[in-house]
This record gives structure tokens, C-alpha cells and sequence, in this order.
């Protein structure tokens, strides 16, 4: 489904990405030194049923030769488009509630693994909660949360973001056969 009303935040930080990336500044900004692989920080993930699920036979080849790059901008966590490797707020990773975290990790995976299909990650044709990919990832993410017995309350506290509104999680919790409830 086209969006007819992309939220203006959303669609000023993709292009400022895009721009920075043009610039070749997005690693600058970004990233606090050389990427690190994934299968040094993120021990075992190549064992997860979730993840197996991600990129099947070829899981141990992608962790073990993606990339991570930690850095001091505020956020969570994000694909870098230009390079496919894994961006982290190190801020998010020392305090971020450890559940969202494992979410965020699982959600990123299948970025990651879109990225390697060549699918446009950030197609602003599309509103966030709307986009085929964001879709796909939160369909997995979803079902892991459910696999490790969360409700469709803190379901709904998983999916609350800063960048989309009320609206937009009822619509992203019927898409995803998520339960809606009201966020306090």
C-alpha cells in the first residue's frame, strides 16, 4: 500500500542519511572507530531458531562477516545502507531495556538480510508503518516476542516509537495480528 502522507520527521532524517551518505560523512557522524564483527559481540546468535529463520543455511557465513559499528549517536540501531553493516547506539546497548534490545537485534537481522537481496530499505514512497520491509521485519520480530511469551500489551509497548504516532501503531498492531492497547 503507497503512502499518501509520509510523516515529515521521517522523511527529513532519510534524506539527511542519504545526503550524508552522498558526502561520505555518514561514517564520521556514526561510527566511533572500525567496524567489529557481529559474532564477537553477539555470541550464539548463529544457534537461535529466530535467526536461523533470517538467512537459513547461510547463517553462520552473514554473522560471521557482518559487520557492527557501535556509535555515540542517540538512537537504537539501524542498517547502514551504503556499507550493509549493523549501526548501534552505544548508549542503547549499556541501557536499553535488554528484551527491546534482543527485538531490535532480530528486526535488524532481517534488514540485514534484505540489504544482501538488494531491497531498498528506506523507500520513502512508503509511510514507516506501511513499508514491505519494516512489514517483513516486524512479522518476525513479532513472532519471537510472542515465542518468548510477551503479551499483546508489551507487544505494544515493543512497536510504540518516538517517530509514529498513535494512529499508526493501531494500524501497525492490525497489520502485525497484534492486539492494540493504549500505550500510558
Amino acid at each position: 500500500m503507497l503512502a499518501r502522507n509520509v510523516d515529515w520527521r521521517e522523511l527529513l532524517m532519510l534524506r539527511a542519511l542519504r545526503t550524508l551518505r552522498v558526502f561520505r560523512l555518514q561514517k564520521l557522524l556514526f561510527a566511533q572507530g572500525s567496524a567489529h564483527s557481529f559474532a564477537d559481540f553477539f555470541r550464539g546468535f548463529e544457534k537461535l531458531k529466530a535467526v536461523k529463520e533470517i538467512f537459513g543455511d547461510k547463517t553462520e557465513q552473514v554473522l560471521r562477516n557482518l559487520k557492527v559499528e557501535f556509535t555515540w549517536v542517540n538512537g537504537y540501531m539501524w542498517v547502514n545502507n551504503a556499507n550493509g553493516h549493523l549501526v548501534i547506539s552505544s548508549r542503547y546497548l549499556n541501557e536499553g531495556n535488554k528484551t527491546d534490545i534482543y527485538l531490535d537485534l532480530i528486526h535488524e537481522l532481517v534488514h540485514i538480510r534484505q540489504h544482501l537481496e538488494g531491497k531498498e530499505l528506506f523507500d520513502d514512497n512508503y509511510n514507516y508503518v506501511d513499508r514491505p520491509t519494516e512489514i517483513e521485519a516486524y512479522e518476525l520480530t513479532v513472532k519471537e516476542a510472542r515465542n518468548l511469551g510477551l503479551n499483546d500489551k508489551r507487544i505494544c509497548e515493543y512497536l510504540k516509537t518516538e517517530w509514529i504516532t498513535d494512529d499508526e501503531l493501531k494500524r501497525l498492531t492490525k497489520t502485525l495480528g497484534v492486539e492494540y492497547k493504549q500505550q500510558s
